[in-house]
């Protein structure tokens, strides 16, 4: 068996919108809407760089149909770039960009070849005996196993299969192609390279079965590094490293503070929760979520001076590193007893509130009033997962912390 090396890559979202990103500096929040873009030019960088024989990419190379040729012209251009330095790409379509969903096209180079999605397909790389296998989606939704209709492995060579799945289930990721890594076992190949699941995970190392991750954090769900993954093939060993490829990153920080501290002490408890981050950031932009949680008798002040405290919460950040930039203060703060409870010994607010906790009526109608909104939005925002930059629930959280903050007078 011959040696080599390929990129194993997935889930490029090309054209995704970032969401949540309520940054006040335009020239911070084009870096991130820059970010997924610079991630693949980074890519295909090293790529040609370390002169790898093949590029996979398994699914999702767009976050949906396309409004112009911009997009489709980038993968063009970056796709171009690895056919003048001989790399092939082989590529499948996922539940983003399934055949069903994209409607526009740009006539890409000769050296990518996309699998079909009818059926299972294979080709054959004869210099290198390496056989690939694999099928994208026809529609948004695949609820087959696709897995199971998959060929025979090609005797001595090394065989990889291509699949865009949740396999058993994969939260928050809707269930596409279900399959288990037994399943995937049984076609007998050496490597599986999968997409659709946005977090790094080596699932099976007999075979090798890994989810390489997006390449770019979107939002706040998509926390930490972002990547692809290098394999190397000698003599029929199997070696594989990340490549860190992402512009920009989201990450959170939880900070409890005490009923004793104040304004000072709970800035300082912050900026020593943010060191860490600005400790492992490598040069690159952070958007970060601050969770405030713990009894103080500040929660009224805090709730009702929201934008204030955001601000004093970013310049705290900013002490820290002048590249981390807040991307919600998210508040999970309870007032001390005594301080909620009506003067004149009546019903204590706070008891009331928790005795509505998880009301799935009051859930129901806070969806009900974000969709009514959410079809109101200029730009296409009411169609993103989150309109209004939170969910139902967090809203619900956001209004019961006010309510709160009213009951103990503050504002």
């Amino acid at each position: 068996m011959s040696s080599f090396s390929f990129i194993h890559a997935a889930d490029l979202h090309l054209g995704s919108p970032f969401q949540g990103l309520a940054l006040k500096d335009a020239a911070v929040a084009a870096i991130f809407v820059e970010a997924s873009r610079k991630a693949f030019s980074t890519l295909v960088g090293l790529a040609i760089e370390r002169q790898v024989d093949f590029f996979v990419i398994a699914g999702d190379v767009y976050d949906g149909d396309w409004k112009d040729n911009k997009i489709g012209l980038f993968f063009n251009r970056e796709m171009a770039r690895l056919e003048r330095a001989g790399i092939p790409v082989y590529l499948l379509r996922g539940n983003h960009d399934a055949a069903s969903v994209i409607t526009k096209t740009i006539t890409l180079p000769a050296n990518v070849h996309e699998f079909p999605t009818a059926r299972p397909g294979s080709v054959k790389l004869d210099a290198l005996q390496v056989a690939l296998h694999g099928q994208g989606f026809a529609e948004r939704s695949a609820n087959d196993n696709l897995a199971l209709s998959y060929p025979a492995p090609v005797a001595g060579w090394f065989n990889i299969g291509i699949l865009h799945t949740s396999l058993t289930g994969r939260e928050p990721h809707a269930p596409y192609a279900p399959c288990s890594v037994d399943d995937l076992r049984s076609r007998g190949y050496d490597y599986w390279a999968l997409g659709h699941v946005h977090d790094y995970e080596v699932v099976a190392k007999d075979p090798l079965v890994i989810f390489p991750g997006n390449l770019q954090g979107r939002n706040i769900r998509e926390r930490g590094a972002k990547g692809a993954v290098r394999v190397t093939v000698e003599d029929g060993r199997i070696e594989y490293e990340r490549l860190i490829v992402d512009e920009a990153r989201f990450a959170q920080v939880d900070v409890d503070i005490s009923p004793d501290d104040d304004q000072a002490a709970i800035l300082r408890r912050i900026e020593q929760a943010v060191q860490p981050i600005a400790d492992d950031m490598a040069e690159r932009m952070t958007a970060l979520r601050v969770r405030l949680s713990g009894i103080t008798p500040l929660q009224g002040v805090i709730a009702a001076n929201r934008q204030q405290w955001r601000d004093e919460v970013e310049a705290a950040c900013h002490r820290v590193h002048e590249d981390i930039w807040l991307e919600k203060l998210e508040l999970r703060l309870e007032p001390p007893a005594a301080s909620v409870a009506e003067a004149d010994g009546a019903l204590d607010l706070r008891q009331l509130l928790a005795e509505h906790a998880g009301d799935a009526g009051i859930a129901a109608e806070a969806s009900r009033l974000v969709d009514e909104i959410a079809v109101r939005l200029p730009g296409g925002l009411g169609a993103t997962a989150t309109p209004l930059d939170d969910s139902p629930e967090a809203l619900i959280e956001e209004a019961r912390q006010l309510l709160l903050a009213r009951g103990q007078g503050a504002g």
